[in-house]
């Protein structure tokens, strides 16, 4: 039963604004992103936000005491923490309390992919609104069957057709299934109906949003059916592989409801692989740019002189993925914690930011402690450790595959995120590791009162692009990208508060497709952002620098994995091969790196602007009303500010 709050306790919170980091930008990813519309119709505030969100995790069994929950709940109304977004947007909803189900209150998964139902998981997970890490390395996908020759799937709307889509997530998926067994399997042809899909526009009750309508299905069918007949009687490449997952990660969002985030890893040596984003080529398809790319590789020495084309500025720059020390290490060479064993060899591969190491059909299960804002290494155990109850409430829930089941109650794995840590340059260190071995001890004691096993892994760092923006963080392990800069925010293109945007004097432009041409079903919000002065920024700090952070955060905190995007210059290029080859082999488990300038990005994230550039924009922006907004569409995973993760 929930001890509800005290009498009383909420009085002095209902007419209190939150200090919001970034003003006006932080209140507006609130509301779009996290506020629900309650059944008076009016959006929440942040105060309602949290007790649902409190109730919700106590309803799946967080067990809070009342002290408990005030104190949670006082933490996070000062951004001094948060659960994971998905989280803040799930908690105490009806998706969560009545389907029973969890996979909702997460953010992202991963599959090896050798089978037809690999596909299908991952535009499953995809359509609730997760990302999903993909292996698809040769091993795995040379286990596919040859495609069959005379294969059609047609679409033909009407009653009659062979298989009537159902207009729910499921449905969506069955026919990906239909369509990929009959390439792959039965070799029969069939014909396939849209009509019961609703139109685009219509409201999503369950999940929130806006329907995206059936033709964006029926375009990815298209796509994915001249992938399948262009390899009639061969086996799949790991490139018709790779196109298969971006189509599908394509139909997910084109609706412009859903975001996905994927990121493939691919062999090391696998050349056709390392030239799947070599834009330079020409020819390369739109819906790669739906994944983020890496390599899988364990030592430095492995990775070919091919692989640093893409940092060249020919196409991009492919990530790191170290399998071998997510499975033999906790943090930095930490085999074993107070007797606890830290062996992980069940990881295949990391989840879409690559913060997170996980096994086949694993969801991570996140939280965010906001270190700027947090005042004492006691104050941030408190925060970690509240956090902690709701993760392993989630992780003892239920889930929609029964694979996830299995591996999610044996290995309890949580992740609690830092970000904020440009802010805390002189305490990061010292404070994470009190938190750590701390929690490690709660974890042991938790889970025996609870009859839960101990948690495999229980931190990391990840890039933390939305959550950040609430509580005015640097994001996660990176420094300030600029003291003065505009950051870039995706919205549905009928997102109602774009007219509010718009005439508060906030430039706001359609995406740009890689092939130049506009996408209005996406449009990017630029937002002016400045820095306080005792921040640490990315001028100031350097490649080489923000690596050795790196390193720091695996040493004291994360016994999962650090996600940092590393900007640099072509000319820091043979200081990161140097770097690398020192400390690549033992101390690293992930690292993705951006090209600072010349990156190729026409709507980049993040761009630097002057001091002057900012004042004469802000000076330009009246005051955003948002009484009667909070539309609660599900934006990126909920952890990223741009729909996709930053990590390559």
């Amino acid at each position: 039963m929930f001890n509800k709050f005290s009498n009383d306790f909420l009085k002095k919170y209902k007419n209190k604004q939150p200090p919001w980091g970034f003003g006006a930008l932080s209140l507006t990813v609130y509301k779009r992103t996290y506020s629900r519309i309650k059944e008076d119709g009016i959006s929440e505030e942040w105060w309602e936000t949290l007790v649902r969100t409190i109730e919700g995790a106590q309803r799946i069994g967080a067990k809070y005491t009342i002290e408990e929950s005030e104190k949670l709940f006082d933490l996070m109304f000062n951004l001094k923490c948060s659960f994971a977004g998905r989280g803040l947007w799930q908690l105490g909803t009806k998706l969560v309390d009545e389907h029973k189900i969890a996979d909702s209150l997460l953010n992202c998964w991963v599959t090896k992919v050798s089978e037809i139902e690999d596909f299908v998981f991952i535009f499953t997970e995809s359509m609730f609104g997760g990302g999903v890490g993909c292996n698809i390395a040769r091993e795995y996908t040379q286990e596919l069957p040859r495609v069959k020759e005379g294969v059609k799937c047609i679409l033909k709307n009407t009653k009659d057709a062979d298989f009537i889509v159902p207009d729910s997530k499921e449905g969506w998926a069955d026919l990906w299934r239909k369509i990929l067994q009959a390439y792959l399997i039965t070799g029969k042809s069939f014909t396939y109906s849209t009509v019961c899909i609703r139109t685009s526009g219509e409201p999503i009750k369950t999940f929130g949003g806006i329907a995206p309508g059936p033709k964006v299905l029926s375009d990815g069918v298209e796509e994915l059916c001249k992938v399948l007949e262009n390899r009639k009687g061969k086996k799949l490449r790991t490139q018709d592989v790779a196109d298969i997952i971006t189509i599908g990660g394509q139909v997910v969002k084109s609706g412009g409801v859903r975001r996905t985030a994927i990121l493939l890893g691919g062999d090391v040596d696998d050349i056709a692989y390392l030239n799947l984003k070599r834009w330079d080529l020409g020819g390369i398809p739109n819906h790669r740019s739906n994944s983020n790319n890496s390599i899988i590789v364990s030592k430095y020495d492995y990775i070919l002189d091919k692989f640093w084309e893409g940092y060249k500025g020919n196409g991009e720059p492919y990530g790191l993925l170290n399998l071998r020390n997510a499975r033999r290490y906790g943090r930095t060479k930490e085999t074993e914690i107070d007797g606890f064993d830290l062996t992980d060899s069940g990881v295949i591969m990391y989840n879409p930011c690559a913060e997170s190491q996980l096994a086949d059909k694993e969801p991570c299960c996140l939280s965010e402690l906001f270190l700027n804002n947090i005042t004492s290494k006691e104050e941030m155990f408190d925060c970690a450790s509240l956090l902690y109850k709701t993760q392993k409430a989630i992780c003892a829930h239920n889930y929609y595959h029964e694979d996830s089941n299995k591996v999610v109650h044996k290995n309890m794995r949580i992740g609690v995120g830092i970000t904020g840590i440009a802010q805390k340059m002189d305490v990061f260190e010292e404070w994470c590791d009190y938190t750590y071995k701390k929690l490690r001890k709660f974890d042991k004691q938790w889970s025996k009162e609870n009859n839960y096993p101990q948690s495999i892994r229980l931190t990391l760092v990840k890039p933390s692009g939305t959550l950040s923006l609430l509580s005015g963080s640097t994001p996660g392990g990176h420094p300030g990208f600029s003291k003065y800069h505009i950051r870039r925010v995706r919205f549905d293109g009928k997102d109602i508060l774009l007219d509010k945007l718009q005439d508060s004097g906030y430039r706001i432009n359609p995406e740009l497709r890689f092939d130049e041409t506009l996408n209005r079903d996406l449009m990017i919000v630029d937002f002016p952002v400045k820095f306080d002065d005792n921040t640490l920024l990315e001028k100031d700090c350097g490649t080489i620098n923000q690596l050795n952070i790196v390193k720091k955060l695996q040493k004291c905190w994360a016994d999962q994995a650090v996600s940092v995007t590393t900007y640099y210059r072509k000319d820091e290029i043979d200081d990161i091969k140097k770097w690398l080859k020192e400390n690549y082999d033992d101390n690293v488990k992930t690292l993705s790196f951006l090209l600072k300038t010349d990156h190729g990005f026409k709507q980049p994230p993040l761009e630097e602007i002057t001091e002057e550039e900012y004042n004469n924009y802000v000076s330009k922006i009246k005051p955003l009303d948002t009484s009667d907004i909070g539309n609660g569409e599900l934006q990126g995973s909920l952890e990223c500010s741009d729909g996709t993760c930053p990590i390559k």
